[in-house]
This record gives C-alpha cells, structure tokens and sequence, in this order.
C-alpha cells in the first residue's frame, strides 16, 4: 500500500478515536480510551512515527488522569498575529493567531488557526517540565486537522491538559514539527498527558 494511504488512514482512526472521546461522560474514562488507541496506532500502525526498532510493546508514558488540568473557557480575543512555519515537506506552514485562553492557576496560551487547505485549530503547549518530564519542544493539546479534537463550541473550548501529546518529530527526527512559541509556554509543570519516556 502506498504511503500516503497509510497517512489517510492513520488520520481516519485519529478521527474515530477523539469522535468516541468526546462522547464519553467520564473524562478520565475517555482518557483510557484514548491512551489505548494511541499505543495501539503508535505500536502498530503503518504510519506512525515511532522507529521500527521501538514499535514492538510500545507503550507511551502517560500520566496518572488529574481532573483539575481539565477546563472549559472562551477563547478571549488577542491581538492578531500570523506565524509562517518553514517545513522541507510542506513549505511554509502559515498559523493565524485567533485568541486566548485562560486557564486558571497555570496562565494563558495563544490559540491558532491553520491557515491553510483542511484549516484546522492548533493548540500547542510547552510547560516548566520541558526537556524534563516532557519533551523539550512541547507538546500537541489541539490539532484538529488531524483529528485532535476536545470537544467545545463557539462559547466554550475544552482544553484537557491529559491529553496533550508529543509531536511526531519527537519520535523520529524523520517529522518536521510546528512547536510552540512565546504565547503558548508555561511557567508551571505540566505533568499530565504525554512525558518523556
């Protein structure tokens, strides 16, 4: 099969997998869910970008589900800004800036907008614990043209800090990544979600 199917499919089960998340109640339920599907991809999957030699058992290092990094909030306005990301794949990868959120007791994190075809909201985050707990370059929370999605309307966004993920060029210096600059760091810790294994 033809890489790029591999890609569509491995974006197609992506998809699945949030879609059931957001339908659980129970977001320490729908956590387990998602950390069972994700090691299955990572391990499995034709196109994941964990190396060949590390694919068999893999199991991502994930913490312990903690419901107080789980929030709700309005995406505040902020100042628009537009960030162009050089990729030897896919050229310049263009962000718009479209606001804020707030997230009590850790600060603010700038909210963007894919500005190109598919479009899509990205939600990166680089915590206290980087280059520690978790990767140095940060981590996804967000990344809805690939299917990361929390859940959330027009009033509201749900940012689940249990869920944020590794990028693919953590894995494998094969994947150019888009990491998060000034707006989305934290001073505090963020030890739920993905950590460095």
């Amino acid at each position: 099969m033809n890489y790029s199917w591999h890609v569509r499919d491995w974006r197609r089960q992506v998809f699945d997998l949030y879609a059931a998340v957001r339908t659980h109640e129970d977001p320490a339920a729908a956590h387990r869910l998602w950390i069972d599907g994700r090691d299955r991809l990572l391990a499995t999957h034709p196109a994941t970008p964990v190396p060949e030699g590390d694919r068999e058992g893999f199991r991502a290092r994930i913490g312990a589900y903690d419901p107080d990094y789980r929030f709700v909030v309005p995406v505040d306005e902020a100042e628009r800004e537009r960030r162009e990301v050089p990729t030897p794949s896919d050229g310049l990868v263009p962000f718009e800036r479209i606001g804020r959120v707030s997230l009590p007791g850790l600060g603010d994190l700038d909210v963007w907008w894919l500005d190109s075809y598919g479009g899509g909201v990205f939600l990166p985050l680089r915590d206290g614990g980087a280059g520690d707990t978790t990767y140095g370059g940060g981590r996804y929370v967000l990344d809805t043209v690939k299917g990361a999605d929390l859940g959330g309307d027009s009033d509201a966004l749900v940012v689940d800090l249990n869920f944020a993920f590794q990028p693919s060029c953590a894995y494998s210096s094969d994947w150019v990544c888009p990491l998060p600059g000034p707006g989305n760091r934290l001073e505090a810790r963020v030890d739920v979600g993905e950590l460095v294994r």
